[in-house]
């Protein structure tokens, strides 16, 4: 059985015909377009002129639709857009799904598939995204109710290893010490400003003076401001010189790609670890956490770990701020606690005068 031209046909593992676009990677739904009739060929012809289905009256695809049109989400920053995109492209063979048959059992049974597809992260951010269309629906009279009301999130398994878990001390300064000269820099701005890959290598040149780093976090727009503490700060000085638009370039002095930082980033980690200079488990993210548990470990507030963050809400700076070592804290809270009663009862035993 032959393809359209620009479509991949097979059988799957379980031996179900499967056909998809091979440059978008879109899907051919074979259960509502009959493998090689007429709605096939056409449903083909559509996918490969880049033509959007017309969603239908009442249901999720129109809701999507109409989300998307609004500055609800239209403003929000690139990164965000695309990540919302990604979960409605997951969503697109039920777009023509009535919207009065949503409700939490069918929310669940939705995200608890998209789970099992994509894993707990991206089923959570798809609960989370039907939440957020379907509040923003119900306040316009597409839908009555808001079903993925008090619907939770799957929880990640106790014995699951952190994904981004914090760099020890040790494991910082074996990666500093391994790095070349055109990595270096972009890891220490990781490293003593929690920028994440993307915001550290794209950060412009000019957002650096006089010591200091002002610039916004392109996931969320927040603003971020850092007096670079004295090890960046001589890190940046002694990097190789470049005309890129970029703080940091690569070895032909030209802004880096994320995914080409991560491919020459890879064999340094991989080496470290065969030589045991750090644990299993290290990603450029887990730099965020570090910082964060290390501001926690301080005395830091969570409103200012989540400024320091370029976090709108404290609740993303206590989950980064997760696993700080509070007992040096703690135990200089607990003198201050103790002189305290002594001293009001030190006040007590004192007779007023008669």
């Amino acid at each position: 059985m032959k393809a359209p031209r620009g479509f991949k046909l097979f059988k799957d593992r379980h031996g179900k015909w499967r056909c998809y676009h091979r440059r978008t990677g879109q899907r051919v739904d074979l259960g509502k377009f009959k493998l090689l009739s007429d709605a096939f060929e056409a449903e083909c012809r559509r996918i490969n002129d880049g033509e959007e289905p017309v969603p239908k009256p009442g249901t999720l695809g129109l809701l999507i639709t109409a989300y998307r049109g609004h500055p609800a989400f239209t403003d929000l920053a690139p990164r965000t857009k695309s990540d919302y995109q990604n979960v409605f492209d997951y969503l697109k063979p039920i777009a023509d799904t009535p919207l009065v048959k949503f409700d939490k059992p069918l929310v669940v049974r939705i995200r608890d598939k998209a789970a099992q597809d994509r894993g707990r992260k991206f089923a959570n951010d798809v609960k989370a995204r039907f939440s957020g269309i379907f509040g923003w629906g119900s306040e316009r009279g597409y839908i009555a109710t808001n079903p993925a009301t008090g619907i939770k999130d799957i929880r990640r398994k106790k014995d699951t290893p952190d994904p981004n878990r914090p760099w020890a001390d040790e494991e910082r300064d074996a990666v500093l010490a391994a790095c070349p000269p055109q990595i270096k820099p972009a890891i220490a701005l990781m490293m003593f400003t929690a920028l994440g890959p993307r915001d550290a290598l794209t950060l412009p040149r000019t957002f650096y003076k006089a010591g200091e780093i002002a610039t916004r976090r392109s996931k969320t727009g927040e603003p971020v401001f850092w007096s670079c503490p004295a090890p960046l700060a001589a890190i940046l000085s002694e990097a190789p010189s470049h005309d890129a638009v970029t703080l940091c370039a690569n070895s032909d002095g030209k802004p880096w790609t994320v995914s080409g930082f991560r491919a020459s980033w890879r064999p340094i980690r991989l080496q470290l670890e065969r030589d045991g200079k750090i644990g299993p488990g290290l990603t450029l993210y887990g730099l965020r956490h570090t910082v964060a548990v290390i501001l926690r470990e301080i005395g830091c507030d969570e409103r200012t770990i989540a400024d320091a963050l370029g976090q709108k809400t404290i609740e993303m700076a206590r989950h980064y701020a997760k696993g700080a070592d509070l007992k040096p804290k703690m135990r200089g809270v607990v003198r201050s606690f103790e002189d305290e009663l002594e001293k009001r009862k030190s006040n007590k035993s004192v007779k007023p005068d008669e």
